[in-house]
């Protein structure tokens, strides 16, 4: 039986079912990863009170659904935007990183349970986004990569020091010699890891000093640091574009 519950939700993304509907997928405060069927929304009658625009990736909503643990898809009664964003979804630069952003977390997210911290982590960040500078912007991608996995159950510790200066990424730890394998960030990329870690807010980013061609060596050695502990990862399609449109604020 199925039962009403309001929760907010970040939408993922949004696949056409048919002639008129979409197939929604959310990450609820309330039950972590849901697909909901939305009928006849992508119709000129706006019977459903809810519209495709809403339901784009990154948006933030409040909820009331039917929520019945036995089906696969559940439905929604009613919708409303819980963010208005300023800026996300009119700057190319900005909506390039949530698409990243929302791509990671996807590719981590594999079972529907329930996580209200990784929610509330996410929401701080969709909010910072739309807030930030463009060299804040060109650093979230990074930051936000590297505390994402604290919610999977693999992270960096956050242990660098004078003598403890190489990242060793099979260890998820600082130390003080180079290990023998390849999965390593050296001095100085690795203090920057290490500043990443301890930044607290999105405003604090823009004191981290990157160029372009750092936050491309660093982004790759992440990467590569999701591909130890989540399988299947892949590659992500959003990643050559972060690419391109972080340059210009990548001096």
């Amino acid at each position: 039986m199925a039962i009403l519950h309001s929760t907010r939700g970040i939408v993922l993304r949004a696949v056409k079912y048919g002639e008129t509907s979409l197939v929604v997928s959310i990450f609820t405060e309330l039950f972590g990863l849901q697909n909901y069927m939305v009928n006849g929304v992508r119709t000129s009658k706006k019977s459903t009170g809810i519209s495709v625009a809403q339901l784009q990736a990154g948006n933030l909503l409040e909820l009331v659904v039917y929520q019945n643990e036995k089906q696969a898809l559940q439905r929604i009664k009613e919708c409303r935007n819980g963010i208005h964003f300023q800026s996300v979804y009119l700057d190319v630069t900005k909506n390039a990183v949530l698409l990243f952003m929302i791509e990671l977390l996807q590719k981590c997210l594999k079972q529907p349970d329930a996580h209200p911290e990784l929610f509330y982590f996410l929401e701080d960040m969709l909010k910072g986004l739309d807030r930030a500078g463009i060299k804040q912007t060109a650093n979230i991608p990074l930051f936000y990569t590297i505390h994402l996995s604290h919610f999977f159950g693999f992270r960096l510790m956050d242990n660098f020091s004078s003598t403890r200066q190489y990242l060793d990424l099979h260890e998820g730890q600082f130390v003080d010699t180079p290990p023998m394998h390849q999965m390593v960030i050296h001095p100085p990329l690795s203090e920057k890891i290490a500043q990443l870690l301890r930044v607290m807010q999105v405003e604090e980013l823009g004191e981290v000093e990157l160029n372009k061609y750092q936050r491309n060596l660093l982004l790759d050695d992440l990467l590569n640091f999701y591909d130890l502990h989540i399988h299947p990862f892949g590659s992500l399609r959003s990643l050559p574009v972060i690419r391109t449109v972080l340059e210009n604020g990548s001096e």
